[in-house]
């Protein structure tokens, strides 16, 4: 079997992997796409299918106002005492103040939770609110029945370290009590940032893996290690056990590689073999932006008879493929997915943001085999729109839906788009206009400090269901359209840049850590909650070589 990285492809990143038996699971973060978290199910470390969102009613998680890219930050999942436990940051606020009128304080709101449950699958219990000093909390399990919430330190403070090292502080697993003072074990290295924390004991050391760097192209793996759970921890003699430092973007041929590598988690197989899985970015071959985000990969590790980790191979970087002979894994084939909505369910690839409260924004029952969505605030609000969307997961593809859709005036718009955050997205909508007239129109929000909506010419379209297309190739983008009955697109002549819908292309200051999403939405901007009608979504990846 030969395992191609990333196994979890398009927007998975901040792994956290746990064996239960002969079942490895992986939770990876979900930011302000609800439902909360996505847990990944392997048997084999190379195949892998979506198998839960925990995170999925108001009284677990509601993201109402949060900005861009906070939400549900970095989830770790463990096993113990027979049942599941997953610890998660909910971000309500990602800035900088001032004080006195100059560059100041940092002041943040991490909230940490914990939940459990029986089976992967669910019901995860309620939240229990276990501290909010610092973000990435993790959960270690130690041999003696203690176990122990570990988290970074935030420290908003001018003038101060922010990444200021990681706490750790017993917790009772039986009612998420958090009990002793909170101790500060480490205080990272000199690459700083240090987050992401996970500990482990092996041979009576307590190894520390944190991630450093930065989530850019500075990330790494780093290790510590320490007799004791408080400290004092050595540091890895080699430095990072992981980082794309200094790697090539492209092979050359042009492929894209691995690049911005941390955040990791480490696994055991029944055999004794240890893995690392963690994030990464894939940058477009004509530039230095991720239009995937950060993507989780996976890599063989081993033991040295130092007692210290490094990659099997022994060069501290990311490998795109790892050869065990046999079969590649099924997972890095050209997806194609078509739902009608005909089962009354939302496929699993799609969420939607922020709100717990779904029949708000759509509904699979008003209308048999049609997704409907009520047209609800701005494309770009923080509290409550109707956008339903799936990953991007590839750099070429296509994807389609069928429009039913009569606007009564110009507060009204439904259609395709493709979305990173409110802040940069080209969509494709219906409206109409001052003579009652439907139009079709593109709408692009662009990161620039001269102003970021752009709205293409409106071109007037017939009454009747609409079909609209995208087709994404690396960094181009562009938009089609046909009546339902016809048999040829319509291609709209702007050529848009989808190089914008990325971490990298932002305005200084804005957090960055989510995706591209392609999907359906829908606004009405008069309050009077106008449907708009889908009666399909196809999506389509094509080959990159």
């Amino acid at each position: 079997m030969t395992i191609r990285n990333p196994i979890l492809r398009g927007f998975n990143p901040d792994p956290s992997i746990v064996r239960v038996d002969d079942d490895y699971y992986v939770a990876t973060s979900t930011f302000e796409w609800y439902p909360g978290v996505q847990i990944h199910h392997s048997r084999d470390l190379a195949n892998w299918r979506l198998a839960a969102r925990p995170l999925n009613r108001a009284s677990q998680l509601d993201m109402r106002g949060n900005p861009d890219s906070c939400g549900v930050w970095a989830p770790d999942l463990s096993y113990a005492d027979g049942r599941f436990h997953l610890v998660f940051t909910d971000v309500k606020r990602y800035g900088q103040t001032t004080v006195d009128g100059a560059s100041g304080a940092s002041m943040r709101d991490f909230h940490n939770y914990w939940v459990t449950a029986d089976r992967i699958d669910g019901p995860w219990s309620d939240p229990v609110h276990l501290n909010s000093s610092g973000f990435d909390p993790a959960l270690f399990h130690d041999d003696d029945g203690t176990s122990w919430l570990v988290n970074m330190l935030w420290d908003h403070r001018p003038g101060q370290r922010r990444f200021a090292g990681i706490l750790v502080q017993e917790i009772d697993l039986a009612t998420g009590t958090l009990s002793g003072e909170r101790r500060l074990i480490f205080e990272g290295t000199a690459l700083g940032f240090t987050e992401g924390p996970h500990i482990y004991k092996r041979d009576g050391w307590y190894h520390l893996l944190v991630a450093e760097g930065g989530t850019e192209r500075s990330h790494a793996v780093v290790m510590a290690r320490s007799r004791s759970l408080f400290g004092p921890y050595e540091i890895h003699p080699d430095g990072p056990v992981l980082t794309a430092r200094g790697t090539d973007r492209t092979t050359a041929n042009g492929v894209p590689t691995l690049q911005r590598t941390g955040h990791g988690d480490l696994v055991e197989t029944p055999g004794g073999d240890t893995w690392m899985v963690y994030l990464c970015g894939r940058p477009l071959p004509l530039g230095d932006r991720c239009v995937m985000g950060r993507e989780t990969a996976i890599q063989r590790m081993v033991w040295g008879d130092d007692g210290w980790l490094r990659t099997a191979d022994g060069r501290g970087t990311p490998a795109s493929e790892i050869e065990l002979g046999g079969p590649a894994n099924e997972g890095v084939g050209c997806v194609s997915e078509y739902s009608d909505f005909a089962d009354g369910t939302l496929p699993p690839a799609f969420q939607w943001l922020r709100t717990p409260h779904p029949d708000r924004i759509f509904s699979l029952d008003a209308r048999p085999a049609h997704l409907r969505l009520y047209g609800r605030e701005t494309i770009g609000s923080h509290f409550t729109q109707a956008l339903v969307a799936r990953r991007q997961q590839a750099f070429r593809y296509e994807a389609e839906t069928l429009v039913d859709f009569t606007p009564r005036h110009f507060q009204q718009a439904a259609g395709l788009v493709c979305y990173y955050n409110s802040t940069k997205f080209h969509y494709l909508h219906i409206t109409a206009g001052d003579d009652g007239s439907r139009q079709i129109q593109i709408l692009s929000a662009i990161p620039r400090e001269t102003g970021s909506s752009l709205l293409s010419q409106r071109v007037r379209i017939e009454p009747g269901q609409i079909a609209m297309k995208v087709e994404v190739d690396y960094d181009t983008l562009r938009f089609a359209y046909r009546a339902a009955e016809a048999t040829e697109w319509i291609w709209l002549p702007d050529i848009l840049d989808a190089s914008i819908l990325s971490d990298e292309a932002t305005l200084p200051g804005m957090p960055n850590f989510t995706g591209t999403f392609v999907g359906m939405a829908c606004q009405d901007l008069s309050g009077a909650g106008r449907p708009a009608d889908f009666g399909y979504f196809r999506y389509t990846e094509h080959d990159e070589a």
